[in-house]
Parts: structure tokens; C-alpha cells; sequence
């Protein structure tokens, strides 16, 4: 379990390393704040089209095997883009960036279930990606770090080294894990025709990431020119909005989903609308930690939301939420990129705002129509005709729990 959330961490601090070093990446290779921004968008959209791609293309292979393979891959991109000589260099490097964090987390995201024993699988979830917020609190701080103290290539350097210390630990500690179902192209818009929650669980996820990628990937010229935090403070704060994002992670947990993400988006939405508008150092800080509590309770509630409308096609419906996760990711830093550049730095927040509130609006709507008994009235939102025909029950144990798999990942 610790290898994995390492991977997720690894993989998560790779793919976000470049908002903490937006200014200093610019100013090196001669780009805009907006055009440095694409250093998240390339890989949030190769991900996202790679999560179902690497799902079904390695359907057949040995999950172990999968993830070292894709945590290899994201340590050579770093490593690429430690040493690259222009911005176009680095952005291929960002490619293969995406086509790790794609694939990684799609496979991962299900794991728990296999790795412990079912009751557990909550916590174990959690534990999982618990390595996204700590990404913020270690990987984007520390990266910053390094930036300011020796220079942007050297952050890229050490998590491409921090990368092949994790695909070493995957191969050493993870069991066996042969696939446990096979999943093709054709099951997963089956699944999104068919199952009502996992509908809904998609559209909210490209709400909630967009918008909070519009105003994240731009915190440092938001805590800058409109919080007038000083520039050598910034990696502190970012630390701080990390550690509030851990403690959000493992308080939702093992709370529902829906409420959850209700409370996120609401939340949110005041949030980033008030750290556009209010001047002054305390006010952004105050405001920046709220934000890293509050969100930190996002990946976890939106994978434990797949996990539940589809249990028995839970990697089928990972890599939908993942796909959609990083599509946001890409098109949250590319909306907060053209509202920068075309209009001011308090844009990227403001939008970030009213996606967010479209978000909340979206679960509160699907919750209450579950509750007035249009879908099936528990946490799925969707009819059991809308599971797909091969699916078994939803209150039956996930395949590889019914006599295929043993409780540590084993063959039974």
C-alpha cells in the first residue's frame, strides 16, 4: 500500500511540479506565465487519453509489472526535461509525464480492494491517495525549493531520481497481480450509457478539477499580485495548503461522497470568488489553507463515488473519473492560461469560482433525484438496469474477491 501511495505521490508532484516554477521555467526559456501554464495542460490531456488506452491496452498484463513500468517512464521524462534546452524539448518531455500519471492511476485507483481485506478498502483508499495532497505538501513545496535554491532543472532532476527509487520499491514490495477482469473499449461507454452515477460522477469531476486548475495553476501569481505575498514566501504557504490538503484527504475519507463533494464545491466556490477580490497577506493565506482543507477531500470522494456506482466494473470506471480528472486538469490550467493572458490574474480564480458552483449544483441535483427515487436510491445513482449485463450484484464482493484473488494480492 505504501509503494503504491509513493507512485501516486511521485507521479502527482511530477504532473504538478511546474505550477510552483510557472515564473522561473519562463523566464529561463523565454515564455509567457500563460504559455509556461501548457507545462500542465500537455500532460493532463495525454493523461487523460491514456488512462482508458493503457486500462484496455494492458488488460492482459500483470499490474506489478504495468506500474513500474509507467513510474520508469515518468523518471525519464524528468530527467529529459532536467536537461532540456528549449521549451519545446520540455513539453515532449511532459507527453510522457502524462502518459505515466494516465495510466498509473487508473490501474491504482482500484487496487485497494485487492491489496486488503474488504473491509478495509475505505481506509485503504484513502491511503492511497493520500499521496495526491501530500504531493502539494512535499513534492510542489519542495520543488519550489529546490528552484529557488538551485535552479528549476534541479527540481526536475530530483523527482526523475525520486522516480526510479519508487519504480524499485513497486517491484520489490508489490505482490503479483494478474488482471482480474478483462476490459475493452467497447465496456467503458457502455458503462457511462448504462450507470446513471457514473454519468454524474464524470461531469462533476470535470467541474471540480477545472475549476480548481483554473485558479491553482496560476496560486503563484494569485498570492503575488493580488495578495502581495512576497515571492520567497510562497513555497512556505504552499506547504501549508499542502498539509491542510492531507488532513482533508483522510477526514473524507471514509465520509460520503455526495455530501462531499457538495461541501467541496460550495465551499470552493466562496473561496477562490474572495481570493480574487481581497487584498493582503493574511487574507490569501487565510483563504489558501481553507482552500488545501477543502480540496484535499476531492480524489479520494470522487473515486470512492466510481467505486460505488459501478462495483463490480470498478477499473473500468477508475479509468472514466481518471480520463475526465485529467482532461479538467488540462483544460482548468489552459481556461486559467487564456483568462491570465487575456484579461487579469484575478480571472483565473473568478472562473475557477463559477465552475466550481456549476459543480455543486450538479451533485445536489443528482443527489435529490436519487432521494425522490429516479435512480436506485443508493449511492450509485443508477438503476440496476443501467449496470452493464455481465456486471454481478452490487452487494457482492468485487471479482477478484470472489475466490479469484486471496486476501493480500495473491493467487487464491
Amino acid at each position: 500500500m505504501g509503494a503504491v501511495s509513493l507512485g501516486i505521490f511521485c507521479l502527482i508532484t511530477s504532473e504538478l511540479l511546474p505550477i510552483g516554477l510557472l515564473t522561473p521555467v519562463g523566464a529561463a526559456l523565454g515564455v509567457s506565465d500563460g504559455t509556461a501554464g501548457l507545462m500542465v495542460t500537455v500532460p493532463g490531456l495525454v493523461a487523460g487519453l491514456c488512462a482508458p488506452l493503457v486500462t484496455v491496452g494492458a488488460a492482459r498484463t500483470d499490474r506489478r509489472h504495468v506500474l513500474c513500468v509507467l513510474i520508469a517512464l515518468m523518471a525519464v521524462a524528468n530527467l529529459a526535461a532536467a536537461y532540456a534546452p528549449d521549451f519545446t524539448v520540455v513539453l515532449a518531455a511532459r507527453v510522457l509525464v502524462g502518459v505515466g500519471v494516465g495510466g498509473f492511476w487508473a490501474i491504482a485507483g482500484g487496487l485497494a480492494v485487492r491489496l486488503v481485506p474488504q473491509h478495509h478498502a475505505g481506509r485503504a483508499t484513502a491511503l492511497i491517495f493520500g499521496g495526491v495532497p501530500t504531493a502539494s505538501v512535499l513534492g510542489v513545496p519542495a520543488g519550489t525549493l529546490l528552484g529557488e535554491l538551485g535552479g528549476w532543472r534541479t527540481a526536475f532532476a530530483a523527482v526523475g531520481v525520486l522516480g526510479v527509487l519508487t519504480a524499485v520499491a513497486l517491484f520489490l514490495l508489490l505482490p503479483a497481480l494478474p488482471p482480474a477482469g478483462i476490459v475493452t473499449f467497447r465496456e467503458l461507454p457502455a458503462l457511462l450509457r448504462r450507470n446513471r452515477g457514473v454519468r454524474a460522477g464524470v461531469i462533476v469531476t470535470f467541474l471540480v478539477v477545472t475549476g480548481q486548475f483554473a485558479a491553482y495553476t496560476f496560486v503563484r501569481p494569485i498570492l503575488r499580485d493580488v495578495s502581495g505575498v512576497d515571492s520567497g514566501l510562497v513555497s512556505t504557504l504552499l506547504l501549508g495548503y499542502g498539509l491542510a490538503g492531507v488532513a482533508g484527504n483522510f477526514l473524507a475519507g471514509p465520509r460520503d461522497a455526495r455530501r462531499t463533494l457538495l461541501t467541496v464545491s460550495a465551499t470552493l466556490t466562496a473561496v477562490l470568488a474572495l481570493i480574487a477580490v481581497l487584498p493582503g497577506a493574511i487574507a490569501g493565506t487565510a483563504l489558501l489553507l481553507v482552500w488545501g482543507l477543502v480540496y484535499g477531500g476531492v480524489s479520494v470522494s470522487l473515486q470512492r463515488w466510481m467505486l460505488e456506482a459501478a462495483p463490480p466494473a470498478a477499473e473500468a470506471a477508475s479509468s472514466l473519473m481518471v480520463a475526465m480528472f485529467n482532461f479538467a486538469i488540462a483544460a482548468g490550467a489552459l481556461t486559467g492560461g487564456l483568462a491570465v493572458d487575456g484579461v487579469s490574474v484575478p480571472a483565473a480564480p473568478l472562473t475557477g469560482a463559477a465552475l466550481m458552483l456549476a459543480a455543486a449544483l450538479t451533485v445536489a441535483v443528482a443527489t435529490r433525484r436519487d432521494a425522490d427515487g429516479e435512480g436506485d436510491g443508493g449511492p450509485s445513482g443508477g438503476t440496476p438496469d443501467h449496470r452493464p449485463a455481465a456486471s454481478a450484484p452490487a452487494s457482492d464482493p468485487l471479482p477478484e474477491q470472489n475466490g479469484r484473488m486471496g486476501r493480500n494480492g495473491h493467487p487464491a
